[in-house]
């Protein structure tokens, strides 16, 4: 599908976005495997979290839905039955990594592909903290998906990650509920920590100390009731759109302010962006609260390494913000960018390039002069749904429409995501 942009006069309004993606991924799976059943208000209906939803239903658990809520029924740690078709994560990393971390100890064998995208991305950092836990898997050369889990008894480990990624540290916590003893793992940087959180809501007792976060093995989920907070991810794009075109005010209630997510409000706060957030309230185990937003003369900061795990889904919409900085915004640490859904690193400079921006394109980030004016142009979204909704955010400032290639990729976080943004468009 080609989504064409133009320009905005401003942004006004009051919008919700939909329940946090990461959050909505955790409560299904955990709930699967909790005794009992569990309620999920807000749940994501993402194509990403329909992906875990469709797998866990192979795995013999039943999900029902009324007006207000999901409802799960718990099988018990070990109550998930073999699937006698694989198991299609789709495009979502979260399922696939994950869901690992649960099958490595189940008593029959599985096997998780994906979409093309989703078979290119690295399963090795999950591959090898589960093999050395005693898991049995099969990869394809690299490590790559289509991935065979053949269920085995697990055993804890003290495991140093060599990247800070939540999915990483989730897959092996995971795990840890299976595995007598006490397992940890130890991060480079803080990742998000929603597994942690949601943990607690089912009964399991975690413990943190500093970068290390810990799991005692044996531990059973006890069924809860869960209300998802909005995702923060997806108002990212929004709080960017109103800081960056004039006579802008917008707010996004009930957003999820888990500090291991909100790196992109430190970065704006640097930059000077007006952004004022109230109704501080908790929902499950997540902070919440309402954000308004104001458009911003801003200045150009660097961003250090130890940011970009609290900020990594932000970085393409903070891209678009950089271009209308005055002064300099210098990325590094974000090598993880290259490995997502795309090549974010490469799709964000060379879409920067054909609106005419000036942007150099380094091993582990970029670099980004500003203020400087942004031309019309034909935007390859590169099927990578951050992509397609951060340049759709470019074209409420070009001087001339944007045409996006392949901007239904948007479904994969937030369906209704141009229908939103048409809503709080002026002019």
């Amino acid at each position: 599908m080609i989504r064409k942009t133009r320009q905005a006069k401003a942004i006004k309004g009051s919008i919700t976005v939909p329940g946090d993606k990461s959050i909505s991924h955790r409560g299904l799976l955990l709930a699967a495997i909790a005794e009992g059943n569990t309620k999920i208000h807000n749940l994501s209906c993402s194509a990403d979290v329909m992906s875990t939803m469709n797998c866990l239903k192979q795995l013999n658990v039943e999900i029902n839905t009324n007006v207000n809520f999901w409802e799960i029924a718990g099988k018990g740690r070990y109550g998930l039955k073999e699937s006698r078709h694989l198991l299609d994560c789709g495009n979502s990393g979260t399922t696939m990594r994950l869901l690992s971390g649960i099958l490595a100890a189940q008593p029959f064998t599985s096997t998780l592909t994906g979409d093309e995208s989703l078979n290119k991305r690295p399963m090795k950092r999950i591959i090898e903290p589960l093999t050395q836990m005693g898991a049995d898997i099969t990869s394809q050369s690299g490590g790559l998906a289509p991935l065979q889990i053949h269920g085995n008894k697990l055993h804890s480990i003290y495991y140093n990650s060599p990247v800070a990624s939540a999915q990483v540290k989730s897959c092996v916590l995971l795990a840890g509920l299976y595995a007598p003893g006490v397992t940890t793992v130890v991060e480079p940087f803080l990742s998000r920590d929603h597994t942690e959180r949601i943990l607690t809501d089912f009964g399991i007792n975690v413990k943190r100390n500093k970068l290390a976060v810990s799991i005692s093995g044996g531990q059973d989920l006890q069924g809860c009731e869960l209300t998802v907070p909005g995702d923060f991810s997806s108002a990212a794009f929004f709080i960017g759109a109103a800081l960056i075109t004039k006579d802008s005010e917008l707010t996004i209630k009930n957003i999820c302010l888990n500090p291991t997510r909100t790196g992109l409000l430190e970065v704006l706060n640097q930059m000077g962006a007006k952004i004022e957030i109230s109704r501080h309230e908790n929902q499950s185990s997540e902070p919440v609260g309402d954000i308004t937003v104001f458009s911003s003369q801003l200045n150009g900061v660097e961003i250090l390494p130890q940011l970009v795990p609290k900020l990594i889904d932000e970085i393409p919409i903070l891209a678009i913000i950089a271009t209308k900085a005055r002064g300099t915004t210098t990325l590094s640490g974000a090598k993880e960018l290259r490995v997502k859904e795309s090549d974010r690193l490469h799709a964000i400079v060379r879409n920067l390039s054909l609106m005419d921006i000036e942007v150099e394109e380094n091993e582990d980030g970029f670099i980004i002069a500003g203020p400087q004016k942004l031309k019309g142009a034909t935007i390859n979204s590169y099927g990578d749904h951050r992509i397609a909704m951060a340049f759709a955010i470019a074209g409420l400032i070009a001087e001339r429409e944007i045409q996006l290639i392949n901007a239904d990729c948007v479904e994969v976080s937030m369906p209704d995501f141009f229908e939103t943004l048409q809503g709080i468009s002026c002019g």
